[in-house]
């Protein structure tokens, strides 16, 4: 008998967050302190319009609640008709399910759109029996599946062990690899300097140098102190940078305006100006212990900017915070260099067509070993000083 009807729980799919109270679903998700399962988050993606409607992005949240109605597990869950705004690209097992006459859209996609950081995916409330709540939330993603004829299951950037967990439910894991910085107690950016070798520490100083030349200065924008001219700025910023990088960019203008209401003290705003001139900028989000770089934009090009914006800045702010880690997003092995370290990222794919999920596991296999091989020669390149080194 299935756990969930053991302990007398129902589990339900809603098509919007609003079917929720922020506090019924923060009471699953807040003690995680990720800020992009918050409730105040979702919220502001389904209220600007940046999923839901015609963007290919269908709200499917599921629920799971026990005999008196209260909110025990959610998942934050969405029907796919395409694959992207994810950043685990499964692009090629469509095209080669299509080839073979399958369909692989819609898919359903567990997930915090268009933001490629870990964080909870199986959000379970504190004190509740997590493998049951598991159990339930599985449950109800394959009775979605099957309601809708989906090809597959994918969630993507979960920790470790909820990928365990949908390990044990038959799921293919697969990996990748991101690269973040440690806050290992420094005082200061020079403290963390001496930790490098010679030579990468004049790297970073003449990099820094350059960046900040032809009168640039940056400032750092919090909580209420970022207002509605500075959204402005920031996402003509994002608007021509993302415009020549992606084609379309996901966020909308109203979505910046939406968690600045929402969660500005979970904001951190890093604005390049040069004669006063706003001309670039990164937003990053905080929340248990971290410093999450999310998006980044510029109106002017400057050698080593967009390096001092994102990364710099970034842990020169975890350093005054004393937040314990940075987190960079994804791709970028330039990153190496200046101080992050690459780290495992996880996802999980239930795959209904016997085929498809064969070849698949194949392919995830090869590739988990890449990955790992891949870890272990990155982390001998690492640019901290060694034992020998000046």
């Amino acid at each position: 008998m299935r756990a969930d009807r053991l302990l007398g729980w129902r589990v339900s799919t809603h098509t919007r967050l609003q079917d929720f109270t922020g506090p019924a679903w923060d009471a699953c998700a807040a003690p995680s302190r990720n800020p992009f399962v918050s409730f105040a988050f979702l919220s502001a993606l389904e209220d600007s319009g940046c999923v839901g409607g015609r963007t290919g992005w269908a709200p499917a949240h599921q629920a799971v609640r026990d005999s008196d109605g209260n909110v025990v597990a959610v998942a934050p869950t969405y029907v796919k008709s395409h694959s992207l705004g994810e950043y685990v690209f499964d692009h090629g097992w469509a095209e080669a399910f299509a080839r073979a006459g399958g369909a692989y859209y819609p898919k359903i996609q567990v997930a915090v759109p268009f933001t490629p950081a870990t964080g909870p995916r199986l959000i379970v409330r504190e004190g509740i029996d997590r493998p049951a709540a598991i159990d339930a939330l599985t449950q109800g993603l394959e009775a979605l599946r099957r309601q809708l004829d989906a090809s597959s299951i994918h969630a993507t950037f979960l920790p470790e062990a909820e990928a365990d967990a949908l390990a044990a439910h038959s799921y293919l894991i697969r990996t990748d690899r991101q690269f973040h910085w440690d806050n290992a107690g420094y005082g200061a950016f020079d403290d963390f300097l001496a930790a490098l070798s010679s030579r990468k520490r004049k790297m970073i100083r003449r990099e820094r140098k350059d960046a900040l030349a032809n009168d640039i200065t940056i400032r750092w924008l919090t909580g209420r102190d970022i207002t509605e001219a500075h959204w402005d700025a920031f996402f003509t910023f994002y608007m021509n940078t993302g415009a020549r990088k992606w084609g379309t960019p996901y966020l909308n203008r109203p979505f910046f305006s939406l968690i600045g209401e929402r969660m500005a003290d979970a904001l951190l705003l890093v604005i390049a100006e040069r004669a006063g001139k706003p001309i670039a900028g990164a937003i990053n989000f905080i929340g248990g212990g971290t410093l999450f770089g999310r998006n980044w934009g510029a109106i002017e090009d400057h050698p080593f900017l967009h390096f001092e914006v994102c990364y710099y800045q970034a842990m020169e702010f975890a350093i005054a915070r004393g937040l314990a880690r940075v987190e960079a997003g994804a791709q970028g092995e330039h990153k190496l260099l200046r101080g992050y370290r690459p780290v495992t990222t996880f996802s999980a794919h239930a795959i209904a067509h016997e085929g498809l999920r064969a070849a698949v596991a194949r392919y995830l296999k090869v590739e988990r070993e890449a990955v790992r091989e891949d870890k272990i020669e990155l982390d001998r390149m690492t640019p901290f000083r060694r034992t020998s080194d000046p």
